[in-house]
């Protein structure tokens, strides 16, 4: 294998590095630790890279894989065990507190296979505004013949922790209308779009307008299959039972600043979580991770 070529670079405002070992490319942020992009040499990109977000300090990018932590989504949706870790008044910002946010990078280690890269948040050990937890928060990516990206979280406090959180994953797909997710048949999920009524799928999830669900007792793969690109995404989860799944569709889409109007046909977000009962509870010393390993095959 050639020597992995690991090279600083700034996006917008914000600094980045491109990591690229002879197989693959990969973009990540210093904020947010954030992924936004992923492409094998020689085949369409596996993670979606927005050049319409906003790379700016301070500003959740929208693409790539935002890290939401420690809630997901509005905090007032999330159970009252996640809630009660907050100590504000104010109204909490959605996905949590570590999107924005400038992380450390504490190594890139080129000189093995998979390319190891390793983030930290010093400040989640009781420094975030209005969540006076401690705890360690660590986001580990390699890159090899698969991407996997993995975060771990540890109660460093004296009293348990309840969090929510997820890989808030864009994948890149031909067009969102030629894609079905087949493993989701059968389960039951929440239809956030209409009263947050409980529903069961019948059939392979197709997407024909707006999306937001959140998918139950989820099995440990899930793949989209993409007719148009001939392939399959597979995505192996660890340490979740939860996903959403999400796409704005046309009009929601249109209203996005830093999203480009057709940007919706070539996105779609299958979100490894642990969210509503699939929650994690951290007792002090204890330690939870949350992650997939990111790969696909020929239809």
């Amino acid at each position: 294998m050639p020597t992995p070529k690991v090279e600083a670079v700034t996006l917008g405002e914000l600094k980045c590095w491109r990591i690229d070992d002879g197989r693959a490319e990969l973009l990540v942020t210093e904020q947010g630790a954030q992924v936004v992009s992923y492409r094998r040499h020689g085949e369409q990109p596996l993670i979606w890279l927005n050049d319409q977000a906003t790379f700016k300090p301070g500003t959740p990018i929208r693409g790539g894989v935002p890290v939401c932590w420690p809630w997901f989504g509005n905090l007032s949706k999330n159970p009252d065990s996640v809630q009660a870790m907050r100590q504000a008044e104010d109204a909490a910002p959605a996905h949590g507190l570590v999107r924005a946010m400038n992380w450390v990078l504490e190594g890139i280690e080129s000189d093995r296979s998979p390319v190891r890269v390793t983030f930290s948040l010093p400040q989640a050990n009781g420094q975030l505004p209005g969540w006076p937890q401690q705890a360690e928060l660590r986001l580990t990516i390699e890159l090899g013949d698969d991407l996997s990206i993995d975060l771990a979280t540890r109660n460093l406090g004296q009293q348990p922790i309840t969090l929510s959180q997820a890989l808030h994953t864009y994948f890149a797909v031909s067009d969102v209308r030629q894609i079905s997710v087949d493993e989701v048949d059968g389960l039951d999920y929440i239809e956030t779009l209409e009263n947050w009524e409980t529903r069961t799928q019948e059939g392979a999830l197709e997407v024909a307008g707006e999306t937001d669900r959140i998918y139950l007792d989820t099995p440990k793969r899930l793949a989209i299959t993409d007719h148009e690109w001939k392939r399959r995404v597979l995505i192996d989860t660890h340490g979740s039972a939860s996903a959403v799944i999400w796409n704005p569709w046309i009009e929601r889409a249109a209203a996005f600043v830093d999203m480009a109007n057709d940007g919706w046909q070539h996105m779609f977000c299958i979100e490894t979580a642990n969210v509503l009962g699939d929650v994690a509870t951290l007792a002090p010393g204890e330690s939870h991770s949350l992650g997939y390993r990111l790969s696909s095959e020929p239809l």
